[in-house]
């Protein structure tokens, strides 16, 4: 009991799966118990035994971002499974529908489509993060990484000479939305060596992207990863990419 209770755990949302599921892939790999947090069951416990098949030590943690009670019980989860949280990525997101060419008219918009996406993407991670905000305080190092995207730097959305893909009146303004309460827990924890930054995978061949993208899930994990093994003094309240920085 006492190498286990030396041993760093890690909570991944939305983990059963593509970059989620690489995010505790790696994490394990550099010795964290990983709490793989997911709403569907079967691919939950499916990718738990994946990870102990690989050796890592990873639990199951039912997890719907958007129900407060679930969230709840999931905060006790992980508390008698580990006792304490070290990292909480916030990887869970969704889209939304979108239309010819991935896109969402801004001017056609189905109000219930951007409370969903918000919901998922924005509250889904206040949400979670205040629900493990207590045991991430028992923690001698804490991290927490929310995973964003490009699309949410207004800067690139607004600059005609940068390709940002089609118009995404709902998902990007979440993802902007998201950069912009982390900076708030940023400004809240600061001297407190709590670390929050937000990620931007790219774009990552996944069911998310119908898996026409570039990257591999591997390739979109390592920034999260690198953001959730921060040491202490290391950055907060950014918004980082593999080669640095993504303007705002």
């Amino acid at each position: 009991m006492d190498g286990m209770s030396e041993m760093k755990t890690a909570l991944v949302t939305g983990a059963n799966k593509g970059i989620g599921y690489e995010t505790a892939a790696g994490l394990a790999a550099r010795g964290y118990r990983v709490a793989v947090g997911a709403r569907d069951a079967d691919r939950r416990e499916a990718a738990v035994e994946r990870l102990r098949a690989g050796g890592a030590e990873a639990f199951g943690v039912p997890l719907d971002v958007t129900d407060d009670r679930v969230v709840t019980e999931a905060a006790a989860s992980v508390e008698r499974q580990a006792g304490r949280l070290d990292v909480l990525v916030n990887n869970a997101g969704i889209s939304g529908p979108t239309g010819p060419g991935w896109g969402q008219d801004p001017t056609a918009l189905d109000l219930d489509v951007v409370r969903a996406v918000v919901d998922t993407n924005v509250l889904g991670v206040i949400r979670v993060t205040n629900a493990m905000l207590p045991l991430l305080r028992r923690s001698a190092a804490p991290r927490i990484v929310n995973v964003s995207s490009s699309v949410g730097s207004v800067a690139r959305q607004a600059d005609p000479s940068v390709q940002v893909g089609p118009v995404m009146a709902a998902y990007a303004p979440s993802k902007s939305y998201l950069n912009a309460i982390t900076v708030q827990y940023a400004r809240h924890f600061a001297d407190t060596g709590i670390l929050i930054n937000a990620v931007c995978p790219g774009l990552v061949a996944t069911d998310f992207t119908g898996f026409q993208a570039p990257r591999t899930p591997q390739q979109g994990a390592a920034i999260a990863i690198r953001l959730a093994t921060l040491p202490d003094g290391g950055p907060t309240g950014g918004f980082f990419e593999d080669d640095g920085a993504v303007p705002w």
